[in-house]
């Protein structure tokens, strides 16, 4: 496969990795004052990817983004922005509720973008490699295979095996699904941060995102961020955006689970433990 794949090198120290920031200035915002308060640099800052999504704020997240100068790899939405498709290529059902609701905020995000941004948004990368703690590790949105796939704690490890062969990987920092988990098998290790734009369907409007430390036992931690989310909230609505997910913000429900399998269904509303 033909992939465009950004090589960094080795890294030591904190890594801060987080996605789905989804035009959620507000949680960008705070997710960068934590980093620097950590003193982790932007280059140990990854994104996987949908900078771009429902909230309110594309253009202004992009640039502040931009700004910071943190890492990331291209979601769905940026490649579908990039290459003006009509859709945000999210992989929804046809007429879902989530394919709906993204017939409301894509367009929207389309027309707020600058011709700047979308050009920016053709130059990321699909994945990026590196080396940390004596591992490999590859970040993918969804899985190496399909920018678009779900892939959740429940989803079976034969799927997961077949992204760390292709890519002859250890770890595997993915996003896309929204919700923050780690599996392992084989000395494998994949990692979903979660995302940082929309909470987890956990009761919490707080969002998920990690933190990679090579001088600690525990290599992966899992943390949750506080921002205004009651700001980000308000302006989604002013917006007329989808009141659904700007509800979400506040209650930390989804309206729905079509994406979700049974298993991660059934524990909607509930506080999510590492």
């Amino acid at each position: 496969m033909d992939k465009k794949i950004n090589e960094i090198g080795e890294l030591s120290g904190k890594i801060l990795v987080f996605g789905g920031v989804y035009s959620n200035l507000q949680a960008l915002q705070s997710l960068k004052e934590l980093a620097e308060d950590l003193d982790i640099s932007p280059e140990n800052c990854i994104c996987t990817g949908d900078i771009v999504g429902y909230c309110a704020q594309p253009e202004e997240t992009i640039q502040f983004f931009r700004s910071w100068g943190a890492q990331t790899i291209a979601g769905n939405v940026e490649i579908q922005l990039a290459n003006d498709e009509e859709d945000c290529g999210c992989d929804f059902r046809e007429g879902s509720r989530c394919d709906d609701f993204s017939k409301e905020w894509y367009p929207f995000a389309k027309m707020m973008l600058s011709k700047e941004s979308v050009n920016w948004m053709k130059d990321i990368p699909e994945h990026i490699q590196f080396r940390y703690a004596g591992k490999k590790v590859f970040v993918v949105h969804g899985s190496f295979f399909n920018t678009s796939e779900f892939i959740f704690k429940s989803t079976g490890w034969d799927k997961k095996q077949q992204n760390f062969d292709q890519t002859k990987s250890d770890i595997i920092l993915a996003g896309h699904c929204g919700l923050p988990f780690s599996d392992s098998k084989n000395e494998k290790l994949w990692i979903n941060p979660g995302v940082i734009g929309m909470p987890a369907n956990d009761g919490s409007n707080k969002t998920w995102y990690a933190i990679l430390n090579d001088s600690s036992s525990n290599l992966v931690e899992f943390q949750q961020l506080e921002y205004d989310h009651a700001k980000a909230n308000e302006l989604m609505l002013k917006n007329n955006l989808p009141a659904a997910y700007a509800a979400t913000l506040k209650t930390g429900i989804w309206d729905n689970m079509e994406i979700l399998p049974a298993e991660e269904a059934s524990r909607q509303g509930e506080l999510i433990r590492f």
